[in-house]
């Protein structure tokens, strides 16, 4: 490695590394234009020596669409450069289900496995438990108990039962899905501005997390304005969007509040929240040694920040460039550490995203249709209700939820409603409304092709063979649920702007270049599993990719 410099850009009190003992530091590197051959003609990590890895880190960034790679991959001279220059890239990657949200995505990352075999099928049923209470409040209650099956901490115990992991993210499901039902080590952030856990995993906080807790670092930042990290002129996107953040503070600079309790909650939506979830990953690192076992651990860590970013401002936004720019930086930073604490021949890594998003239907630009709009199905559903209810059946028998309707069909019989007419009235209502794609009743999926039929294969590999799933409604492109009044950039469907996601793999056991070929998030535990020698538990919907392998 080349010999570091100071790494400016960083605050020591933002990363809350004061009391490390080494600070992040960020080496000089070539422009990533250098890092863009075809495969195997970049040089990585040397396997002449071949030694197994110690410990695994997985790094989700929520949100993160390889179009910021395609505009600003020039600019990048951090982590991001480094694992492209190094590592092997799928920038031509999905996760290959329909309702491209958080959970469900986390959930994929290292099970291997499908939304249709972990049961987690959205976010609002992901991780929420009123029987596992946060320690100290400050968030709600959460645990993996809809979780099925296992995922790669486990097939690591199972091989060696002294492993370990330690997750860590800003957002709860992003922290506990992508250990499954593993009690191990998963922290995430509370409005409170401390990382915490649920009683599921613990009674009480380790001391190391305490002790990180205590030096205030989200209320020192009270105050603190997030400015634009290169010149203005760097930046092509117009900073007068006024679609932008619901039409309020979408201008250079953004300023968290003064109050300490208020900066604290506000943080997620800056920049240092990624630099403080990744030095929580390392205060984590240092105090659980891990990487120093006898067997190899895992650190699994998700950084949030770019969805809420993209979210607020949009894609296309001169925040969402900027932050990109930043994250690049802090992950750099991030990995420099680790590498003066680890060794790097040792170390592997696995990069991913949860979703993609699609942007503002407001925003115009290249290749997006003039008719981009916000949907709302609600005067449809309201009538099934209304309908039902008049026969005597309890309105809860149906359900809509992320495009899918969901019909108790038991409830519906005791009523002598046909849950089959009802379902084909409500499609064909659907289909007629401007926005929508398709509306299909879901048992057609089965039947049909899905090699050539991505959005029909997307939603077989989303619902479950339990669910109550009557009709599955599809937006066109572009196209998202929600209010007009109320504009947020989205994601959720199976359009490939939110199922397109970057896979990358770092280390002595993959060969360095760009891979063309398609892949997917289920294929990464797969990888990993191979690369580690353990044996997956579960029947795997992801295959090994092999091309990523020496």
């Amino acid at each position: 490695m080349n010999s570091p410099r100071p790494f400016r850009h960083l605050r020591r009190a933002a990363i809350g590394i004061a009391a490390a003992p080494l600070a992040l530091t960020l080496a000089p590197r070539p422009a990533i234009a250098q890092a863009t051959g075809s495969a195997g003609t970049s040089r990585g990590p040397s396997a002449d020596a071949a030694p197994s890895p110690a410990l695994v880190v997985f790094i989700t960034v929520d949100q993160l669409t390889p179009v910021y790679f395609e505009r600003y991959g020039s600019q990048l001279d951090g982590g991001f450069a480094r694992l492209l220059r190094g590592g092997a890239v799928y920038l031509n990657a999905y996760q290959d289900h329909a309702i491209t949200e958080t959970a469900p995505g986390h959930a994929a990352t290292l099970s291997g496995r499908f939304p249709r075999s972990t049961g987690i099928v959205m976010n609002s049923a992901g991780v929420q438990d009123p029987q596992s209470p946060v320690i100290g409040g400050g968030a709600p209650a959460a645990s993996p108990f809809r979780f099925r099956g296992g995922s790669l901490i486990d097939w690591m115990r199972i091989a060696d039962p002294r492993t370990r992991a330690l997750s860590v993210s800003r957002k709860d499901r992003g922290a506990i899905l992508p250990l499954g039902r593993a009690k191990q080590n998963v922290f995430w952030y509370s409005s409170r501005g401390t990382f915490t856990t649920s009683r599921y995993y613990a009674d009480t906080l380790p001391t190391w997390i305490r002790d990180f807790n205590a030096r205030r670092l989200p209320q020192s930042m009270a105050g603190r304005r997030w400015e634009l990290s290169r010149g203005a002129s760097f930046y092509p996107e117009p900073d007068s969007v006024p679609v932008e953040s619901g039409g309020h503070d979408f201008l250079f600079p953004h300023v968290l509040p003064d109050d300490s309790a208020a900066a604290a909650s506000a943080l997620p939506g800056f920049p240092w929240m990624d630099e403080l979830t990744l030095s929580a990953a390392l205060a984590g690192l240092r105090a659980l040694d891990l990487g120093h076992g006898p067997a190899p651990d895992l650190l699994a860590i998700s950084l949030s920040t770019t969805d809420a970013i993209g979210h607020q401002y949009g894609p296309d936004s001169r925040e969402a460039h900027d932050q990109f720019l930043r994250l690049d930086r802090s992950l750099g930073a991030f990995l420099d550490t680790l590498f003066t604490l680890r060794d790097s021949t040792r170390v592997i890594i696995a990069l991913t995203a949860d979703h993609g998003v699609t942007p503002f239907p407001e925003v115009s630009g290249p290749g997006r249709p003039a008719d981009a709009r916000h949907v709302q199905l609600d005067s449809l559903v309201s009538a099934v209700r209304a309908s039902v209810r008049a026969r005597g059946a309890d309105t809860t028998s149906v359900r809509f939820d992320e495009g899918v309707l969901s019909l108790d069909r038991a409830a519906l019989a005791r009523a002598g409603i046909a849950r089959d007419s009802l379902a084909r009235a409500f499609a064909s209502a659907a289909r007629r409304v401007r926005g929508v794609l398709r509306a299909d009743d879901v048992r057609t999926y089965a039947r049909a092709d899905t090699v050539r039929d991505a959005v029909a294969r997307r939603w077989l590999h989303t619902l479950t063979p339990d669910s109550q799933a009557a009709v599955a409604v599809t937006l066109r492109p572009y196209t998202v649920w929600g209010a007009p009044d109320s504009p947020i950039a989205m994601h959720g469907s199976p359009s490939d702007l939110d199922a397109r996601v970057p896979i990358i793999f770092y280390g002595t056991p993959f060969r360095p270049g760009r891979h063309a070929e398609r892949a997917r998030v289920v294929d990464l535990a797969p990888t990993l599993a191979r690369v580690l020698r353990v044996a997956p538990t579960d029947r795997l919907d992801g295959r090994v990719l092999e091309a990523a392998l020496r």
